[in-house]
């Protein structure tokens, strides 16, 4: 019985992480693309998703925070980026999908830098709408 009750617990364990990721149709809305300008405020390099906030103004001035999140640092890595890539203030051109509840905050498709340099940011498997040819910039 304690062998059983070992298994089943070792099993249901597993499964944990499964449970605490989310899809893109879960958080955000495939009919609601986004492109905000700002400056970087931050980049946050975590597992699952890494995060890039972006402090935006209205045309009164009034600054929102987006956050912008993007695919894992290992995904970010193969593509190119590193932890030099976006440093705070700099600015920047995001564009991706809006969340579900309105909030400032975006699945992040693509970041354009202010040299021209356009860097894909999202996941290739988290069911968004499908990306465009990456640049060769």
């Amino acid at each position: 019985m304690k062998t059983v009750f070992a298994v089943l617990t070792l099993f249901a364990a597993a499964l944990l992480p499964l449970a605490a990721h989310h899809s893109f149709a879960a958080e955000y809305d495939s009919k609601q693309p986004v492109a905000i300008k700002g400056t970087v405020n931050k980049v946050d390099w975590v597992n699952p998703h890494s995060w890039v906030f972006v402090d935006v103004a209205d045309s009164d001035g009034k600054v929102t925070t987006w956050q912008c999140e993007t695919a894992p640092p290992n995904s970010l890595f193969r593509q190119g980026w590193t932890r030099n890539s976006l440093k705070k203030g700099d600015p920047v051109t995001v564009e991706g999908f809006r969340a579900k509840d309105a909030s400032a905050t975006m699945s992040a498709r693509s970041v354009l830098t202010a040299d021209g340099k356009k860097m894909f940011a999202g996941s290739s498997n988290d069911g968004s709408p499908a990306r465009e040819a990456p640049d060769s910039k």
